[in-house]
């Protein structure tokens, strides 16, 4: 049998081969940035949207081949003779099934006759069986010629019909599978939609990413101070971000202890850096109180400054103020303690310092 004409390989569904890259990735894109969006702003639905996706898509991308994969399972294969032009393993383990690639010339018994490159699993047992110039028998869907298999165990007609058979080459071209253009439209059109997907979720979800940053700080200032008071004392303590030397906190912290109410006499009123404790005189108490309001909390953050910084204390650690009126007058002290220092101010009921005890 002597080949002389090829025919030209079908065109692929470019267009659907398109929108399929394209939701593949717009799916993998939003699937993503779903987790990530999700995992940093704590959303468990987003997250799990993320999770869902991927399994959704598959689901339905198999329910939509359904169809497809019936009519052509209901389709018989066509079988026909084929000359083996050459062949070269590609992979695979040396005790195992290689990959080989095959370069056919297809005969079939109908049709004009064709040159097709496939590759296809080959035991090492079997191997010496194809040769270049050697006959075999393969089959292929009517409708895609081009995915052509080698039949391994043929019948025995298939086998007397490769005894006799003598198939001389045809010139190219060679069908392949998928052509390369197309996979590389394919693959740009699947990158493509996973960046826009990607950045439509970050987009979509840019409140919660972005401007939760800059409300975070006030609402933890807002929310982490804590209050507990009792009929003997009150403490506020402020989050590890605050602290009472900022502007208006005291005020505010001596406010959230007297709760509008009219203000208790107290005993002392001792500050630090995040803790303020006040102690209330007991009722029928003789000893000297004096009305929490009436500090001038304004003056205190300039006081326990001018202590920490002009009294020779190298290393201020630690700083804590007292406002008491155990004298008689109402007296205001801050004492500072460094490393291996300590110094002290006091200051009268306006916050005029009145004395100063250096380092020593």
């Amino acid at each position: 049998m002597t080949i002389s004409t090829v025919a030209a390989p079908p065109m692929h569904n470019t267009p659907v081969a398109l929108v399929q890259g394209f939701l593949t990735g717009g799916v993998i894109g939003a699937s993503l940035a779903a987790l990530v969006v999700g995992g940093i702003i704590e959303s468990v639905p987003l997250f799990v949207t993320g999770l869902g996706l991927p399994a959704v898509y598959g689901l339905l991308f198999f329910l939509a081949g359904v169809p497809r994969r019936v009519r052509e399972a209901a389709v018989a294969p066509r079988t026909a003779l084929a000359a083996v032009e050459s062949l070269e393993a590609v992979e695979g383990e040396p005790t195992t099934d290689v990959a080989v690639r095959f370069d056919l010339t297809v005969a079939p018994d109908d049709a004009t006759a064709y040159r097709v490159a496939f590759t296809q699993d080959i035991n090492l047992a079997d191997l010496p069986d194809y040769r270049p110039g050697g006959v075999v028998v393969v089959q292929y869907p009517p409708d895609r010629p081009w995915q052509v298999r080698i039949v391994k165990r043929p019948t025995p007609e298939w086998e007397e019909r490769v005894a006799g058979a003598r198939l001389d080459s045809a010139p190219g071209p060679v069908w392949v599978r998928n052509e390369p253009s197309e996979g590389c439209v394919v693959g740009y059109a699947t990158l493509l939609a996973l960046l826009l997907a990607a950045a439509g979720v970050v987009l979509l979800f840019r409140a919660d990413l972005f401007d939760e940053g800059a409300s975070d700080k006030p609402s933890v200032s807002a929310s982490s101070s804590t209050t507990v008071v009792s009929s003997a004392s009150g403490t506020v303590t402020l989050g590890p971000d605050q602290s009472f030397l900022d502007k208006g906190e005291l005020r505010k912290a001596v406010g959230s202890l007297t709760g509008g109410t009219d203000s208790r006499a107290a005993l002392t009123v001792v500050v630090q850096d995040r803790l303020l404790s006040v102690v209330y005189a007991p009722t029928g108490s003789q000893a000297p109180t004096f009305d929490p309001e009436s500090v001038p909390y304004d003056r205190l953050p300039a006081l326990v400054e001018e202590a920490r910084s002009s009294l020779g204390v190298g290393s201020p650690q630690t700083w804590q103020l007292t406002v008491e009126r155990l004298t008689g007058s109402l007296t205001i002290r801050v004492g500072v303690v460094g490393a291996e220092e300590t110094a002290s101010l006091e200051a009268d009921a306006r916050g005029k310092v009145v004395r100063r005890t250096p380092a020593h």
